[in-house]
């Protein structure tokens, strides 16, 4: 049986400090080329997306949909599905949650004609709800972190040394000694290199930073004083031979780069990330080049490129994985944690509002029914949930416009609210829910988050 590979960009467009006035841009400059390389090419890979990705896309570039369309018909992408609006699931209602979910899936089946099996949890944030929510949705697959599930064992917890704080957002310095390790332990890697399940039947794959942070380096092409010369492909393919012996001694695949799109013809985030550097969305057209050399030398490495759902049904009997319920709540990718997104200063401000619409929300349906616009206040409460408009913390910071949109979906959400209760005839049951006064509550935050100061704003 040949090894197989799979590479996951994953799409974002409402990413934290990416303009709206720029997601044609990124669109154009990521996600085209990134589609053409992969059809001039003859490649396989998964490709994720938000539903309001996709909606950006067919609105803005509808011919960089088409080809994504294309490349889907063809078996050369597996659609991957996730939530509609980019949020952090464990930290929202869980009815919300699974709301965008739903929504996800609607707008692949509505923008491509198919409705994914596979599914991707936005930065890997973790709470145990998060499996049946997936199930529940209509996913059968969910790609999953592999260091946040090692470090559920407390032997590689405390050979990595890391602790986890809810300020802490990444520890990939602590990540590295997971491989070091389990390399030679096939107790462990068979979950890096086979399909697992969870109890509710939920297929599971894992990706870890101990291959997607080298290859992501090498894209960019990124010293930053951080060593003399770039990750060249000579350590990559060190790297994938590597693990080939693993994968030849305890399963049947890897998954090295499940990392964003956008680092493929843009610097995205890496230089905010990497350095604190107000650097954001810049030209990077080499990274297009180095993405097809590094699908090349997995092939010429002797990989079989493939998808997840081509591993989970090649694949002998899954793994038997209840282990899951033992990754921490609350953890997230890179050694991070979903909490760190819940205790930004923009979380605080925000997070009450949204959760005081959405109890609007589930008490006026039950003296009115779902009622369409209160449908269309969940939308605009769920949008308003955007993890980006939340995210990153001091020193650094969201866009201005990246905040202001969730402002703009708390006032909708509101005056969605007020009508529904006034076109069912309750207006004055202010006791229920009271839109005037709560139109007041998002002004006040409004004009608290606009006086500050937002990072790269000169």
């Amino acid at each position: 049986m040949s090894q197989k590979i799979i590479f996951m960009p994953h799409a974002n467009i409402q990413y934290s400090q990416l303009d709206p006035a720029r997601r044609a841009w990124v669109c154009e400059h990521c996600y085209r080329p990134l589609f053409e390389l992969v059809r001039d090419g003859e490649y396989r890979i998964a490709f994720e997306a938000s539903g309001r990705t996709l909606e950006v896309m067919a609105g803005e570039t509808p011919e960089v949909l088409a080809l994504l369309k294309e490349l889907i018909a063809d078996g050369r992408i597996e659609p991957v599905g996730s939530p509609f609006i980019h949020v952090m699931l464990a930290n929202i209602p869980p009815e919300v949650a699974l709301h965008s979910l739903k929504r996800g899936l609607d707008a692949w089946e509505a923008y491509t004609g198919v409705r994914p099996e596979t599914g991707w949890n936005p930065e890997c944030g973790w709470a145990g709800s998060l499996p049946e929510l997936y199930k529940e949705a209509g996913f059968n697959n969910l790609v999953m972190d592999a260091d946040s599930f090692f470090l559920s064992f407390p032997e590689i917890r405390e050979a990595t040394g890391l602790a986890y704080d809810v300020q802490g957002h990444s520890n990939k310095n602590h990540l590295f000694k997971i491989e070091e390790y389990i390399r030679n332990r096939p107790e462990y890697l068979r979950f890096l290199t086979n399909p697992s399940v969870a109890p509710n039947g939920l297929n599971m794959i894992f990706r870890s930073d101990c291959m997607a942070n080298p290859m992501l380096w090498y894209l960019m092409g990124a010293t930053e004083g951080c060593r003399e010369t770039p990750v060249g492909l000579d350590e990559i393919q060190s790297m994938l031979e590597t693990w080939r012996g693993r994968i030849g001694h305890s399963g049947s695949f890897i998954m090295p780069y499940a990392e964003d799109a956008e680092y493929i013809g843009s610097s995205a985030y890496f230089y905010v990330k990497q350095f604190n550097q107000a650097r954001f969305f810049e030209p990077e057209p080499g990274s297009v080049t180095r993405f097809r050399q590094l699908l090349d030398l997995a092939r010429n490495t002797g990989y079989e490129l493939s998808t997840p759902s081509d591993v989970i049904a090649s694949a002998a009997t899954p793994i038997v994985n209840d282990r899951i319920d033992c990754i921490e709540n609350g953890a997230a990718w890179h050694g991070g944690t979903s909490k760190a997104w819940a205790n930004t200063s923009y979380s605080r401000i925000l997070d009450p509002v949204c959760r005081s619409l959405y109890d609007g929300v589930v008490a006026l349906r039950q003296m009115l029914g779902n009622v369409p616009e209160l449908e269309e206040a969940m939308n605009a409460i769920e949008s308003s949930y955007v993890s980006d408009s939340r995210w990153p913390p001091l020193p650094t910071s969201p866009g201005r416009f990246n905040v202001q949109e969730t402002i703009d979906d708390l006032y909708a959400a509101n005056d969605l609210l007020g009508k529904a209760m006034a076109n069912g005839g309750i207006a004055e049951k202010r006791a229920v829910y009271s839109a005037p006064l709560m139109k007041t509550q998002i002004a006040a935050i409004e004009t608290l988050l606009m006086k500050q100061d937002y990072f790269g704003e000169k």
